[in-house]
C-alpha cells in the first residue's frame, strides 16, 4: 500500500491519491507513515521535473496535492506533535528560485516534528531572511534552492546574515536539488540536508545541543 501511494502521487492522481489516504487514516495507520509515503513520491516529481517530464504546471499541481494530503492527515498527528514546540526554525527558497516542493515538505516535517516554522516563501531576498532570524530570535535558519544561480544567492544570504550580526547566534542549513556539501562550504552555512528527514535530524541535534 505504501508503494501505491508513492506511485499515485508521482504519478498526479489526485482523486486515487486522495481516496488512499483517507482509506489508510481510518484504518488507524501511523500518519507520519504516510506523510514519509507523500515525500517520496514527491521526491519522484521533482526527479521528472529535472529531467523535463514534467514541468511547471505538474509542480503547481504536485504542489497543491501535497497540500490536500496534509490537511487531512493534521487531525491525526497527535496532540503532542501538536501543540509543543521545541524550537524556531526560519525556512524560505532564496533569492532568483521559485522552487517550493522540497521547502514545503522541509516545512511541514519540521512542524510535525515541534518545530514552529517562519515559511517566508519563494524568492526571498537576503535581507528578509536576517531580518526574519532577528524578529523571531530563531537559532535555525533554512535555505532552499534548486538551480544554480541559488548557490549565489545562499551565499549573499549568509554573508547579509552576518552583517546583521547574528552569524553566531543562528545555525544554517541547506537544501535542494543540485546542492551538495562543496556549494554548502562556498555558500559558508553550517550544514546540507539531502532530504527533509535530514532536516528534521539537524535542527533537532542544533536544538538539543543548545
Amino acid at each position: 500500500m505504501s508503494g501505491d501511494l508513492v506511485n499515485l502521487l508521482a504519478d498526479l492522481r489526485d482523486k486515487e491519491v486522495l481516496e488512499l489516504v483517507d482509506k489508510r487514516l481510518n484504518q488507524g495507520e501511523d500518519p507520519l507513515k504516510i506523510l514519509e509515503d507523500s515525500r517520496k513520491g514527491m521526491e519522484i516529481v521533482g526527479e521528472r521535473f529535472a529531467a523535463d517530464e514534467y514541468f511547471l504546471p505538474e509542480l503547481v499541481f504536485s504542489g497543491n496535492l501535497l497540500q490536500r494530503v496534509t490537511e487531512l492527515v493534521k487531525p491525526h498527528l497527535t496532540q503532542a506533535a501538536e501543540t509543543k514546540r521545541i524550537g524556531k526554525v526560519v525556512l524560505g527558497t532564496v533569492s532568483g528560485d521559485i522552487h517550493d516542493i522540497g521547502l514545503n515538505i522541509v516545512d511541514f516535517m519540521l512542524d510535525v516534528n515541534g518545530f514552529e516554522v517562519y515559511n517566508l516563501g519563494v524568492d526571498v531576498p537576503a535581507e528578509t531572511f536576517a531580518d526574519k532570524v532577528k524578529e523571531t530570535g530563531a537559532p535555525i535558519l533554512g535555505l532552499s534552492g534548486f538551480l544554480t544561480p541559488a548557490f549565489d544567492a545562499m551565499k549573499e544570504t549568509v554573508e547579509a546574515v552576518k552583517a546583521a550580526g547574528m552569524r553566531d547566534k543562528v545555525k544554517i542549513m541547506i537544501g535542494g536539488g543540485q546542492l551538495d556539501d562543496e556549494i554548502r562550504k562556498y555558500a559558508g552555512a553550517d550544514a546540507y540536508g539531502k532530504n527533509a528527514m535530514e532536516a528534521v535530524a539537524l535542527a533537532k541535534g542544533w536544538i538539543n545541543a543548545k
